[in-house]
């Protein structure tokens, strides 16, 4: 399907990844979305996990820093702005919050918390990036719809280069996950996958922009 009259004027292409400034984000696969007994599971999240533990494991060898954001939300606030909109979960402190175990995340990697859908909004994220001297952004987790777009929009908002491994995200229906990586390809960053990343990240190979149909 051709892309819709408005986004046909995208520039297409792709980029290429450069290791000592690539850093990879994992959003929220936490147990609370991903494990049975979560507040708020989303169904499929084990199918993530091996494209994941790639890219994880493949930064980790070459240098590039891995950064695990946990949505974490305080105990007794009298307005909580997701709760307005979605039932309580991920409440600090809890079993909820904690990264799943399979994906093996170190305590001496970066661990961010956030308290919005968006990694970036009020956190030291994008400090912390440019201490590091990143600018190139691979974003996956959950919900590709939800907080992985926030995500990605505010890394492209605030300068950076972003890849999306469409293997490595999970919407809430087939619908979102379509729409969401047809919206990143075309107006904020690059879409691709979890074997192209790898390859780019150790053999330099370039990052084609995924064409998705509208």
């Amino acid at each position: 399907m051709a892309l819709d009259s408005f986004s046909s004027h995208r520039q297409e292409g792709g980029m290429t990844l450069d290791p000592s400034r690539a850093a990879v984000i994992v959003v929220d696969m936490v147990n609370d979305f991903c494990k049975e007994g979560g507040a708020m599971v989303l169904p499929g999240c084990e199918t993530l996990i091996p494209p994941q533990l790639r890219l994880i494991e493949t930064a980790r060898k070459i240098g590039a820093p891995v950064i695990w954001v946990h949505d974490a939300h305080r105990h007794g606030l009298r307005r909580d702005r997701e709760f307005l909109k979605r039932s309580p979960h991920c409440i600090e402190g809890t079993w909820g919050v904690e990264i799943i175990d399979e994906l093996g995340a170190l305590p001496d990697e970066i661990h961010l918390i956030k308290r919005r859908f968006s990694a970036f909004f009020q956190t030291d994220l994008d400090l912390t990036l440019k201490d590091m001297m990143v600018d190139q952004l691979i974003i996956f987790g959950v919900v590709t719809n939800i907080c992985v777009r926030s995500t990605v929009h505010d890394a492209f908002f605030n300068g950076y280069q972003v890849v999306v491994p469409a293997d490595c995200c999970a919407a809430t229906g087939p619908r979102e996950q379509e729409s969401t990586l047809y919206d990143i390809s075309t107006h904020f960053g690059i879409v691709s996958d979890s074997n192209m990343v790898v390859r780019a990240l150790t053999e330099g190979a370039f990052v084609e922009n995924a064409n998705i149909a509208a």
